[in-house]
């Protein structure tokens, strides 16, 4: 049937060269295009490698996912990554849910991832990871909670399983290196189910061994990361931390490192290797003694020739200081000898009796010479006596002089003063409302103070009248007001 092919133009008709098929490079990737999208939504399991992101600038991911046969490029833009349960890197497995995407403009095909989680191997490693993390945070992991393993173990308890080549490698080792070391094996196993129980009966078993060992070998041989999931069981890796041996690791090869390798008191790489730290090699320990022999020799030489030179020092030096004491005794005997008091007992007798003659003589002088200095001071003091006394009568008669000047001022100063306040009392007595009284007037008075009004009192008001020589008190039975001429008056209630 006639129709359009893809870019736009009639099919070509029959006869036609086959030069008029090509396409052009855009119309074969926009074919290549339509057909991806065609695909359905596909869910792929691969290993993560090359994994870049997210990026500085746009925050996609890149990388690609591989299997054992083939490998495609991935990307996941950031939204989807930001929605991410865990942290993308390399060597996880991990199933990814997307579609096939062509980038026109290189023709490059790449998986777009929309969702992803962990699968197989990967999710195991997840969770091993967050054991980890819980068990550092404890402080299982710390490097000062490890103990110190002795540098020459002479008893070692060996944890694994008795039936594979790992303890014939543990016993060759020791052997070779130091036969002198004992070697005591718990057998155990390393792998299945039931084996992280076994390892943790082993350890008990071993640690209660009396006489105890100096330190006790969990080993076993390299295996895939499933195989060494026993020892990253957290019931064992807690055994392992609260041993009261020390304990030391060999699991696997080099690179495998498990959560009992973390809080072991040392991680060794392989079994092997852990057995040759516990047992220095007999030659490195006949150099060991052998250096700390001509050490101590050396040290020893050195503290006697210093010890002998100070033992020389010591006895000069007491030599002198036992001379030097015994010139001074010498010298305090000698001159204890020569005191008179040792030579003639009598000496301080004689000299005491000679002081006190001397102190008697000067007691004697200076009591007369005190005598004679009081007999001319009291001489010296008649005289001014007698002329101080003279003055006497002339002093008493200035002092009545003054005195009577002083009565002279002062009944001068207050004459003036008294006239004043006699004039002043005779005005006040003139003004004094008693002298009107003693005429006959009288004041009267009412609730409120004096009354100079006839409205100053109500029928019925209680008065007090104030006479010359007392007081009335009366009630106010009317009041009448003056018409002008006539003075106010009251009639009164005498009582």
């Amino acid at each position: 049937m006639p129709g359009w092919n893809l870019t736009g133009t009639a099919p070509r008709a029959q006869g036609a060269s086959e030069g008029d098929e090509a396409l052009s490079v855009s119309q074969a990737v926009e074919m290549a295009a339509s057909a991806l999208d065609a695909l359905p939504l596909l869910t792929v399991i691969g290993e993560v490698t090359g994994f870049r992101g997210p990026n500085a600038r746009s925050g996609h991911c890149y990388f690609q996912i591989k299997d054992d046969a083939c490998a495609v490029d991935c990307i996941i833009w950031r939204g989807s990554y930001a929605k991410r349960s865990f942290e993308l890197r390399d060597g996880m497995q991990v199933q990814f849910t997307g579609n096939f995407n062509l980038y026109k403009a290189t023709g490059r095909m790449s998986f777009v991832a929309k969702s992803f989680t962990l699968a197989g191997e990967g999710l195991l490693r997840q969770q091993v990871a967050a054991l980890a993390e819980k068990l550092r945070l404890e402080g299982l992991c710390d490097d000062a909670r490890k103990r110190r393993i002795p540098v020459f173990c002479t008893r070692v308890a060996v944890v694994t399983s008795l039936s594979g080549a790992v303890i014939d490698d543990v016993k060759r080792t020791l052997r070779r290196r130091n036969p002198l070391v004992e070697l005591i094996c718990v057998g155990a196993k390393v792998q299945g189910d039931g084996a992280p129980a076994e390892l943790i009966e082993g350890l008990q078993r071993a640690a209660a061994i009396d006489p105890a060992p100096d330190c006790i070998l969990l080993v076993r041989g390299g295996g895939s990361f499933e195989d060494l999931m026993t020892f990253n069981d957290e019931a064992l890796a807690r055994a392992v931390a609260s041993c009261p041996v020390p304990v030391v690791t060999g699991i696997g090869h080099e690179p495998d490192t498990s959560i009992c390798d973390m809080v072991s008191d040392r991680r060794c790489s392989t079994p092997t290797a852990a057995a040759e730290s516990v047992a220095p090699a007999m030659s490195d320990l006949v150099d060991v003694l052998d250096a700390r022999e001509r050490r101590m020799v050396t040290a020893l030489s050195g503290t006697v020739r210093a010890a002998s030179s100070d033992v020389a020092a010591l006895r000069e030096r007491a030599d002198r200081a036992f001379g030097g004491y015994m010139s001074r005794l010498a010298m305090a005997l000698d001159a204890a000898a020569a005191r008179p008091c040792l030579r003639d007992p009598a000496w301080m007798v004689d000299r005491r009796l000679a002081d006190l003659e001397q102190s008697a003589d000067r007691l004697s002088g200076a009591a007369a010479h005190a005598q004679e200095r009081f007999e001319a001071a009291l001489a010296r003091l008649a005289p001014r006596l007698s002329a101080t006394a003279s003055n006497f009568a002339v002093r008493e008669h200035e002092l009545a002089l003054a005195s009577s000047r002083l009565g002279n001022e002062g009944r001068a100063l207050l004459s003036g003063l008294r006239s004043e306040l006699g004039a002043r009392a005779a005005s006040l007595d003139a003004l004094s409302p008693l002298k009107v009284l003693a005429r006959g007037y009288s004041i009267a008075y009412g609730p409120s103070g004096v009354v100079t009004s006839a409205a100053d009192v109500k029928p019925d008001d209680e008065l007090r009248i104030r006479l010359a020589d007392g007081d009335v008190r009366a009630r106010a039975l009317s009041v009448e007001k003056d018409n002008g001429d006539a003075r106010p008056c009251a009639t009164r209630d005498w009582r």
